[in-house]
């Protein structure tokens, strides 16, 4: 995710700034640092895979550990192909092509399902061939992805190491986009870890409609990234317009809220219309609906919240971002905590997840539409003043 935004971010700024060989020396560092780290976790994963779900696995959930590390070891192997591809992705979207990318995922996706139904349902290879399938699906895509830049002209062989200014200034950007991601996992992987004390029934419940919501989750991410892609050249470039940026991001909250209503009302008809695409259990399904509302809440507001906090991104407001994100989540493990101390169970965990949401999208609001802005009628010097002045 943060290598993702990273690469968005500089060479989206690099291209507004008309300075091509910047944007290709930001792409072979993010593209030599996305291996390095995809390599680093697939050896991870490989030798502790099977302790870190023993430990995280109660001991009545003790026969899902064989499957699991299967699963976790064959994915591990697409790593460095995932991360690779992530980087390429976030640069092709930079440039402002998202067709290319579009093209890739759909056909990775067809190879992917194609895959599944042959060593799943003919092959009988069950979690380990839907693992393959993916990781082989994966690997394809990179390829792709890398082929659209060569035609681009971009060198994707050209090593350019990063030097102790470019790890610093690609720190600024990661760092709050890290926090988010570091808090988000331990917040999702405290709720799945309080939903198995629950029993296995709520466990269930629970990870389907963390899967529906991540399915849905995603639907936002556009918004992001278009203000990624799109704002630098307003907020910094030869064409800088802060009229067009603020218009842009009504556009974007526009948008957002639309896809937020069609993606919260599209995951709760799931467990109200059509629960059998899931389980047949009766009380798993009573459990999924007894959660949907909150999910419905916490999907209205993400693609909101995802626009605000891209145009934050893209307006490197990095030390509030960070610092919101801290607040938000740390705040709302403590709330997790307590409502599960008081018997609230799987509506408590989602509650709190709304709570967190909704409190991102305020406060990116409240920043974006107040004095402090970037956004706001001030004179600001554009990238090629900055240079001249330098």
């Amino acid at each position: 995710m943060f290598l993702s935004v990273a690469t968005s971010n500089l060479v989206a700024t690099s291209l507004a700034r008309n300075d091509l060989e910047e944007a290709a020396q930001h792409l072979s560092r993010l593209l030599l640092i996305s291996l390095s780290l995809g390599i680093g976790m697939l050896v991870l994963m490989e030798l502790y895979a099977t302790p870190l779900l023993q430990g995280f696995l109660k001991s009545q959930n003790s026969f899902l550990v064989s499957p699991a590390a299967t699963y976790v070891k064959i994915r591990a192997l697409s790593w460095p192909a995932m991360l690779v591809g992530m980087v390429a992705q976030s640069a092709i979207l930079g440039m402002k092509d998202s067709w290319s990318p579009l093209k890739v995922l759909a056909i990775a996706g067809a190879i992917n399902a194609v895959g599944d139904i042959l060593l799943c349902s003919y092959l009988g290879c069950g979690i380990a061939g839907a693992a393959w399938a993916t990781s082989f699906a994966q690997y394809v895509a990179v390829v792709l992805m890398l082929k659209s830049l060569v035609q681009k002209g971009y060198n994707i062989f050209l090593v350019c190491l990063p030097s102790r200014k470019d790890l610093k200034q690609l720190l600024k950007i990661v760092v709050p986009v890290l926090t988010t991601t570091v808090f988000e996992v331990v917040f999702y992987t405290l709720c799945t870890y309080l939903a198995s004390t629950l029993g296995p029934l709520n466990l269930a419940a629970h990870q389907v409609m963390i899967g529906i919501q991540n399915l849905c989750y995603v639907w936002g991410e556009p918004l992001a990234q278009t203000a990624q892609t799109f704002m630098p050249a307003l907020l910094d470039g030869s064409s800088r317009d802060l009229n067009q940026a603020r218009v842009l991001l009504q556009i974007l909250l526009i948008i957002g809220a639309t896809v937020g209503l069609v993606a919260g009302f599209s995951a709760i008809s799931i467990p109200w219309l059509v629960p059998q695409v899931f389980t047949k259990d009766v009380v798993i399904i009573e459990k999924m609906r007894r959660i949907s509302l909150p999910v419905l809440c916490t999907l209205v507001v993400t693609p909101p919240m995802l626009a605000l906090e891209g145009t934050l991104l893209a307006g490197r407001d990095l030390k509030f971002l960070g610092l919101a994100m801290v607040c938000c989540y740390s705040g709302g493990i403590m709330v997790t905590l307590a409502f599960y101390r008081a018997g609230f169970g799987l509506p408590g965990f989602w509650w709190t997840l709304f709570l967190i949401e909704l409190s991102r999208t305020s406060v990116a609001l409240i920043r974006l539409t107040s004095s402090q802005s970037f956004l706001a009628d001030k004179r600001r010097p554009s990238g090629r003043e900055k240079l001249e002045r330098g």
